[in-house]
């Protein structure tokens, strides 16, 4: 079976790979230099977290090394340089994103705080008792809990989009036109499914929500490191990613949102650098989109985020999306024969992901046969329980791509499925 036409037809990837050294690019990632159990690391483990180039981790360093000073509040040349360097990284994901204006990126932890933003702040000021929030069936569950929370407290309701056996939302078939009606307040949804792969048709359902003038909320957190977003030819009302899904460190995210909503919210947290003034009787709020940050931030992890933005830059999301496709092909293909292997989510349009089951064996053993191969996969429900529910499994196994991957270690872990069943099965 030819899967790259079979299993994934729709799947658009840019023409050529041409001019894209793998292995010169694998030299800038210090950790994929390590031996595990005495193996050569072959880290699939991408969705969950990336590794981090060397430039990021310089640029760490050198924050701390030689700029080290809170920000915004200082008059000292230490505070200035910090202030302009985390400055320029909100720049440089507003570029990143397509956003109008570097007021509309709010840093935050990461893409679970900024949904939790969203639910806290427009939602608690937007959904009423008998309102209807919809979700999907692919959502992890960072994008489910922060709105049944929300739900629970406003008396609202959750709704869900179903999928079909491949993973795909079940747009077409009217089933998210069913669910969008007058009782419908906002929508969130992932722009790729962590567990899957699947890509959604993010500017379809963008469409379909605001044709009834709904808001929507992306989850952009796998869509980021292997597509192009452009925030305003989508149309997203909301958009929040993670740095550590993009070769940048943890602990540091982006959310956009739309000036005029941003600008209506209330804070959410309230402290040092969101305030324009304060008495005992009043607060003042500050403007965007310090309103929403309060506390000295994690300055190290934007600059971080930043170095990470051009690291990306410079080799160019097209042509690592080129090249994760030729693996995602690949991978499909290879995995497709080994006997007992059942691949979960085929859709026709996928980010370079695969989740797979291997017969009578559980996904952990799975990972852990791996691991002692020096091949790191994820295994487990991928905090997505309702989707596994879906497909009748408590758990895959997972193996996701990026650009530093090769077909090698494709191979490899091809070679380290069949050692597991010769051990396990």
């Amino acid at each position: 079976m030819n899967a790259a036409t079979n299993i994934y037809p729709e799947t658009k990837a840019p023409a050529t790979t041409s001019g894209y050294d793998v292995f010169r690019i694998r030299q800038d990632f210090p950790i994929l230099g390590l031996k595990v159990h005495g193996k050569p690391l072959i880290y699939l483990d991408n969705a969950a977290t990336s590794q981090k180039p060397q430039v990021v981790i310089d640029a760490i360093t050198s924050y701390y090394s030689a700029s080290n000073a809170n920000i915004h509040r200082g008059v000292h040349a230490l505070s200035e340089l910090a202030t302009q360097s985390y400055e320029n990284a909100r720049t440089k994901v507003q570029r990143f994103l397509n956003a109008g204006d570097p007021s509309e990126i709010i840093f935050v932890r990461g893409t679970t705080e900024g949904i939790n933003l969203v639910a806290q702040t427009y939602g608690r000021a937007n959904i009423k008792a008998g309102d209807e929030i919809i979700i999907s069936a692919l959502e992890h569950h960072s994008n489910i809990v922060p709105w049944q929370i929300l739900c629970e407290q406003q008396g609202a309701r959750l709704r869900v989009i179903p999928i079909n056996d491949q993973g795909e939302l079940l747009l077409n078939e009217g089933e998210f036109e069913k669910l969008l009606g007058p009782k419908t307040k906002l929508v969130a949804i992932a722009h790729v499914s962590n567990a899957l792969g699947t890509i959604v048709p993010l500017r379809k359902v963008i469409e379909m929500a605001h044709s009834r003038n709904v808001p929507v909320v992306v989850d952009g957190a796998q869509a980021a490191p292997h597509v192009n977003i452009d925030v305003r030819a989508l149309d997203a009302d909301f958009y929040v990613f993670s740095s550590h899904k993009i070769f940048g460190p943890t602990g540091i995210g982006a959310l956009y949102g739309k000036r005029a909503l941003l600008e209506a919210m209330p804070p959410y947290q309230g402290g040092g650098d969101m305030i324009s003034s304060v008495t005992f009787e009043k607060t003042l709020y500050n403007k965007l989109p310090y309103k929403f940050e309060a506390g000295t931030p994690d300055i190290s992890g934007v600059i971080g985020l930043g170095a990470a933005i051009d690291y990306l830059n410079k080799i160019g999301l097209d042509r690592i999306a080129a090249h994760e496709h030729e693996l995602l092909v690949y991978a499909t293909q290879v995995l497709s024969a080994i006997p007992g292997l059942r691949l979960i989510g085929t859709a026709r349009n996928k980010a370079a992901l695969v989740s797979f089951v291997l017969e009578n064996i559980h996904a952990h053993d799975v990972g852990t046969v791996l691991d002692q191969e020096g091949i790191a996969i994820r295994t487990g429900h991928h905090c997505a329980q309702p989707l596994m529910q879906r497909f009748g499994v408590d758990a895959t196994a997972r193996a996701s791509f990026a650009l530093y991957n090769t077909k090698e270690e494709v191979d490899a872990l091809a070679a380290g499925i069949h050692k597991v069943q010769e051990v396990l099965g």
